[in-house]
């Protein structure tokens, strides 16, 4: 009997192609990988394409601790229509004449929603309430309200403003709709489409998202990004060590402290950066990752053979 040949953990940076879920995505990759061990850190809406990280054995248990890190986005956002989900793919729900907004209110609007904010997330989305999904709530037509919950926006730019194409206009609907081409640079937990329709809110058009593209996630950005075709082809898993060393402040131990980190025993620390480290033993291996607290080394997860 042939033993199937074990995956190798790491991780698998994917160009999403838009109309495919992330959880679609997760298994895609199983089965090119040959192991159900896949996750994914940090999902994009079946609309969005770009970065998404899949982790492959081992390195799932990286996953939770690369969502904590920055996100980029290219997105285009409509103003003039309002819509049930904040994006193109729901019903349109209001419409408004948005040709006389001007850039300078666009610019004050984008910069109340820059920096540390509290934003409310879109309702069709993931998050639970009660145990249940929000956009499950919405499809049974309940009536409810999410919490507003903290994020950083760390820019907001716009690269274009333009008349919205007249051959996409709703039939029989003259009302004019202004499309801006934005780049979004936030940290994880921010949601795109929540920036597009408090943007029009308080332009006072209301507004929605209409592309959605994620260019990177923390340092994994689309130039080692693969598509799936690609991945059909060719399994491209980057190695654990070159992911945790990409990722994570590094900390290069001897083999004593290696040997005393495996077994558990929290040793004294250097001045280690905040946030989780990645600790590499004298021979190159990805080891643990660690949080330096009160002087001594806190093992946040390890990485065993």
């Amino acid at each position: 009997m042939t033993r199937k040949t074990e995956a190798p953990s790491g991780l698998v940076i994917v160009d999403k192609p838009g109309g495919l879920t992330s959880h679609g995505v997760v298994s895609r990759m199983r089965r090119l990988a040959g192991t159900r061990r896949v996750g994914h850190a940090g999902t994009l809406d079946p609309m969005a394409t770009g970065v998404l990280i899949l982790g492959v054995e081992k390195a799932t248990r990286l996953l939770g601790h690369l969502a904590l890190t920055e996100k980029e986005y290219v997105a285009t956002i409509r103003l003039g229509r309002t819509t049930v989900t904040d994006d193109a793919e729901g019903e349109i729900t209001a419409v408004a004449d948005a040709t006389g907004v001007t850039r300078e209110s666009v610019d004050a609007g984008i910069a109340a929603l820059t920096g540390p904010i509290q934003q409310v997330p879109s309702k069709v989305s993931a998050i639970k309430v009660n145990g249940v999904r929000s956009y499950t709530r919405v499809r049974e037509g309940e009536e409810f309200e999410l919490a507003a919950r903290p994020v950083t926006v760390h820019s907001f730019t716009v690269q274009d403003m333009r008349r919205a194409d007249e051959a996409e206009a709703e039939p029989g609907d003259a009302v004019g709709a202004v499309d801006l081409d934005v780049t979004v640079v936030c940290s994880s937990g921010t949601y795109i489409r929540a920036l597009a329709r408090d943007l029009g809110a308080a332009l006072g058009v209301g507004g929605h998202l209409t592309a959605l593209r994620r260019t990177r996630v923390g340092p994994y950005g689309l130039d080692t990004a693969r598509t799936l075709e690609q991945l059909e082809e060719t399994c491209t898993v980057m190695p654990i060590e070159q992911a945790a060393d990409a990722a994570f402040p590094r900390w290069d131990v001897d083999a004593d402290q290696a040997r005393l980190l495996a077994n558990g025993v929290r040793i004294k620390a250097p001045a280690l950066p905040d946030g989780p480290n990645a600790v590499f033993g004298p021979d190159g291996r990805f080891l643990a990752l660690v949080e330096e607290k009160d002087g001594q080394v806190k093992i946040v997860a390890v990485f065993p053979e």
